[in-house]
């Protein structure tokens, strides 16, 4: 069965639609119109190996912070649509990534219970025009949406372009490993309860 997905979004704040395939090659086309964040999530696309099509237009007159939130809920949503049942996935991911002095780090459960723990600290208020705190409102909305438990984190660092990109990088890598099909199990929920 194809693992894809299109979820479209319409509020007064935002328009969203969000095309992905989960079994893809990391072919991309982004546009939210906030440039740091299209550079983020044609990292995350790239990186996980999931084709990914997202246009956005938001209301970036006021601020960014409803363009990337949204994004990350429809994002989220797209991905738990994508599973399915979850048959035959890995279930957990986790993957470090270096970049120059910083350090990125993630580690999934597609548990089916929503969390977060983000751990990460930025010296500016902006990478280019994005607020440097609606990194971690995005993996909010992308955990909580997607229902898995992300602990995420650039535990060293000085460059904040360089640390954002290590943790999205490194959650694409996990992500990628915890949506793989691990053939031995291809039937069965990973899972003592028989459901995530």
């Amino acid at each position: 069965m194809a693992r894809t997905a299109l979820i479209k979004r319409d509020t007064k704040e935002t328009q969203i639609e969000v095309e992905l395939n989960l079994d893809g090659t990391g072919n991309n086309s982004i546009d939210t119109g906030v440039g740091f964040f299209d550079h983020m999530l044609t990292a995350l696309s790239k990186h996980s190996g999931i084709d990914l099509k997202i246009k956005c237009t938001g209301d970036l007159n006021v601020d960014s912070h409803h363009t990337v939130e949204d994004v990350g809920i429809v994002l989220g949503q797209a991905i738990n649509q994508a599973l399915g049942d979850k048959k035959g996935i890995t279930r957990y991911g986790f993957f470090e990534v270096p970049m120059d002095e910083a350090l990125g780090k993630a580690v999934i459960d597609i548990s089916g219970r929503a969390f977060i723990v983000f751990d990460a600290k930025f010296s500016a208020d902006m990478c280019g025009t994005m607020d440097t705190q609606l990194f971690e409102e995005f993996f909010r909305s992308v955990a909580f949406n997607s229902n898995i438990t992300l602990h995420i984190s650039a535990p060293y660092g000085v460059n904040d372009h360089h640390k954002a990109e290590a943790m999205f990088k490194a959650f694409a890598r996990a992500l990628r490993m915890a949506i793989s099909i691990d053939e031995r199990f291809k039937d069965q929920v990973i899972s003592t309860k028989g459901v995530l």
